[in-house]
């Protein structure tokens, strides 16, 4: 679900950061997980709103937050500001998403991401998905888990990519793990982990 927040005025920010949402009323749990959750901002700073997304789970939490606030998908939210932004300022720098998903159903901002590669030239979206056999929608792109050759073909188009990998830990770590097998150097890897989706 993702959650259209005003934006405070003077609030600024750089493409995939991310900000604390605490609740109002969460009194002592203001600091624990009942209280407070990081999200990755989802929109880019020249957008008029924040956008935060988030998997919506059964925490005290998620409760409130979607029983407060009109909503409407979950995502790769750090990697849309980015892209927005790219969009936005029409950076020549050359970029590669590869994005992965069970079913093109599940796949959040997928119709934005295929819009955004049709308009950007120096955009190029990978998405593959692992699930095909449950999908009631057709997929005409590629399909199984992302490895090292997966990302050798995606990448071979730029000189000297630099990742970003942000997403649960076991699969950050996994693809951390995928990337050095394969040959690239670990200080041309970022990486951001987020628990409790």
């Amino acid at each position: 679900i993702a959650f259209h927040l005003e934006k405070p005025q003077g609030f600024e920010f750089r493409p995939g950061q991310a900000i604390d949402v605490i609740l109002a009323d969460a009194g002592e749990a203001r600091n624990t997980g009942d209280g407070r959750h990081a999200f990755s901002i989802v929109s880019a700073p020249h957008e008029d709103e924040l956008v935060v997304t988030t998997r919506m789970r059964d925490s005290t939490f998620k409760k409130a937050l979607g029983s407060v606030l009109i909503a409407g998908g979950i995502g790769i939210t750090p990697f849309m500001s980015m892209l927005r932004d790219a969009a936005h300022r029409q950076s020549p720098q050359p970029l590669a998403l590869l994005y992965s998903n069970r079913r093109p159903e599940d796949t959040a901002f997928l119709a934005e991401l295929q819009q955004m590669e049709k308009t950007n030239p120096h955009f190029k979206l990978v998405a593959t998905m692992t699930d095909m056999a449950k999908s009631s929608q057709s997929w005409n792109g590629e399909t199984g888990v992302i490895d090292a050759d997966y990302v050798k073909r995606a990448t071979a188009h730029l000189p000297a990519p630099i990742f970003y990998l942000c997403g649960p830990p076991g699969m950050v770590e996994a693809m951390r793990n995928m990337l050095a097998e394969a040959g690239y150097d670990e200080d041309d890897v970022r990486s951001e982990e987020f628990y409790g989706y």
